[in-house]
């Protein structure tokens, strides 16, 4: 297993980095500063009430807004505006760096891998808490019985290109889309990758693996997930 760092030379052009984000004010500026040179920040304002989007904008990012609240549909909202041939993404709260994906775009430019994930190595105290961690272990061995895929990880910190992520015709827009993101690349062939990286205590309040709440909705809508029928028995609709 290799370790990823931000320091990573040569980064590539043409990236959208797709941040999600739902009062995320004051991480922002950490993120934001930590894009790649020459890559484009989309960050998705959920319904912020803090100025995110302001601030967001201010600091050179395209803000995309999408008023339909869930994890899943800030994603695809800003996959949806992406127009780069490689689209990543980041959870927006500064628990990831967003320089780490520069090795995770290289691998899939060059053909190694079709989608690229960060698996979360935690660093400091209330970084990941048990219960958190304990439904992501769960989560990966229930993902590795549905599709053989054997992951450590589901995180937010990863990378693929645009085209192939749309036709994969992602429906979740809650908690589960991390997962069917790659339920459904599982399905489709897809070469799936993983490297640790550094995850770092949030900026501000988690608004799901944060409580024991949140986290049982989080393990609710990716089981959710893992009782869809493979592709070609998938009902046409």
């Amino acid at each position: 297993m290799s370790v990823v760092t931000p320091s990573t030379p040569s980064v590539p052009a043409r990236v959208d980095v797709v941040l999600p984000c739902l009062d995320e004010a004051a991480a922002l500026p950490w993120v934001l500063a930590r894009i790649p040179a020459g890559w484009r920040a989309l960050v998705v304002d959920n319904g912020s009430t803090d100025g995110s989007a302001d601030i967001a904008r201010s600091l050179g990012a395209t803000v995309v807004h999408e008023p339909l609240r869930g994890f899943g549909a800030a994603c695809h909202a800003g996959l949806s505006a992406a127009t780069a041939d490689v689209v990543c993404f980041c959870d927006c709260d500064a628990s990831l760096d967003p320089g780490l994906l520069v090795p995770f775009v290289r691998e899939v430019l060059d053909g190694e891998a079709d989608l690229v994930l960060g698996r979360r190595r935690a660093r400091g105290p209330g970084a990941w808490p048990a219960h958190a961690r304990a439904g992501n272990f769960a989560l990966a061995r229930m993902l590795r019985r549905r599709t053989g895929v054997r992951l450590h990880d589901l995180g937010p910190l990863r990378a693929a290109r645009r085209e192939p992520l749309l036709a994969l015709g992602l429906s979740d827009r809650r908690s589960g889309y991390p997962l069917q993101m790659v339920v459904r690349a599982a399905d489709a062939g897809w070469r799936i990758a993983e490297h640790d990286v550094p995850y770092l205590p949030r900026t501000g309040t988690s608004k799901v693996t944060g409580t024991w709440l949140g986290t049982w909705h989080a393990v609710r809508d990716m089981s959710r997930v893992l009782a869809e029928p493979p592709a070609g028995r998938r009902a046409v609709r």
